[in-house]
């Protein structure tokens, strides 16, 4: 078995069986080889990881947060000790050649390191990012940009319930016959795996004016899509309330009407630009609403109504305007229903992108932009 078409996927655990359509669509000859932790699976992909990891860069799929190549695999023995082994590892795997190799790493380009710990082990990730970040720069001379990276080495310790690394069961200083778990580890081009951060673990820091959790989405949403709003933009909240996406519109400068029948907090109260519309979104549709530069809709409803909804207020978004939704999945037959969900859209929209972010739970995120023929 060659190391290079090895990968660890993350998704959402209730969204796996998707996730590994995704993986099959892409890849026919792709093998699922172990569940390492809810929503986390390595895979053999049957080819070169890089190639399908090209693939996913240019037509990104729904449910698969993110990718990283497994291209060594160590045993763990859950104690401190592990981390001077696995340092010293990851010292001669810089240097070696063909399988367990990691001198993909280019010492021309910044770097970090991202660790999971998915087992009981007497280390946290933080242990294993700076012991391997420092013989990294030591042996390449690669510097470390934690906030900036074009490169990534990605170790994910978890327990091997089925798959075990070919050279497992040879070695006398070590045990792997004794080991509680494994790292996992591979060197990719960060734009490789989906998502900059470790997992596709997108955090937020929690701000005192925050309305509710929702703002997360959208937050993630603007960043995942790379959305510019406009300077002074005029934004569509469509089930505003409380208004948790209302709020993040204002704080980047977009002139917001909040269309809900429910209060807005308080906070939002005394904002000249949050005009608050107590109205269902149909009532104000049949009100001859103003035009956008940007609608945004996270209402709890069918995603096949939402999506007509939104093909409705089309015509209402600038020609250079976007939009952004949710769409809530049912618990069974999902893909048929977003299936259905998109061919509505696609009246009226292109959908520049699709993605489960790491804030949606049982949803999805869509990134719109209006067909010259149904904007105005």
């Amino acid at each position: 078995m060659l190391f290079d078409s090895l990968f660890v996927l993350t998704c959402s655990d209730d969204a796996m069986e998707l996730a590994h359509e995704e993986v099959r669509a892409a890849a026919g000859d792709a093998r699922e080889l172990d569940i390492l932790a809810p929503g986390v699976v390595l895979w053999d992909a049957g080819q070169p990881f890089a190639e399908l990891a090209a693939h996913w860069a240019e037509q990104p799929p729904i449910f698969v947060r993110h990718i990283c190549p497994v291209q060594l695999a160590a045993p763990l023995y859950g104690h401190v000790g592990d981390l001077g082994a696995l340092a010293e590892q990851v010292r001669a795997a810089l240097t070696a050649s063909g399988d367990g190799s990691l001198a993909r790493l280019d010492p021309s380009l910044p770097f970090s390191v991202q660790s999971r710990v998915l087992a009981e082990l007497a280390y946290k990730p933080f242990d294993i990012n700076d012991r391997l970040a420092a013989v990294i720069t030591e042996v390449t001379g690669a510097r470390l940009d934690v906030r900036a990276p074009a490169q990534v080495l990605s170790v994910v310790c978890a327990p091997l319930a089925s798959w075990r690394p070919p050279s497992a069961g040879a070695g006398r200083a070590q045990r792997p016959d004794r080991a509680v778990a494994y790292a996992l580890l591979g060197v990719s081009p960060v734009a490789l795996n989906l998502s900059d951060w470790a997992g596709g673990m997108r955090r937020f820091a929690r701000e005192v004016d925050q309305i509710s959790r929702a703002e997360f989405k959208l937050l993630e949403a603007l960043e995942i899509f790379a959305i510019d709003l406009p300077l002074r933009g005029v934004a569509l909240d469509l089930g505003a309330s409380p208004g948790g996406w209302t709020r993040v519109l204002r704080q980047r400068g977009q002139y917001v009407t909040a269309v809900d029948p429910g209060e807005l907090d308080p906070r939002l109260a005394n904002d000249r630009a949050v005009r608050h519309k107590p109205m269902t979104a149909e009532e104000y549709l049949r009100s001859d609403p103003d035009r956008f530069d940007l609608i945004v809709n996270d209402m709890r409803m069918d995603g096949r109504d939402s999506a007509r909804l939104m093909v409705s207020y089309a015509p209402y978004l600038y020609r250079t305007g976007c939009a952004i939704m949710t769409v809530k999945l049912p618990e069974q037959h999902r893909q048929p229903v977003l299936d259905h969900t998109f061919t509505i859209l696609r009246q009226a929209y292109q959908i520049v992108g699709a993605r489960q972010l790491f804030h949606n739970r049982s949803e999805i995120t869509v990134y719109l932009r209006p067909l010259p023929a149904a904007a105005r």
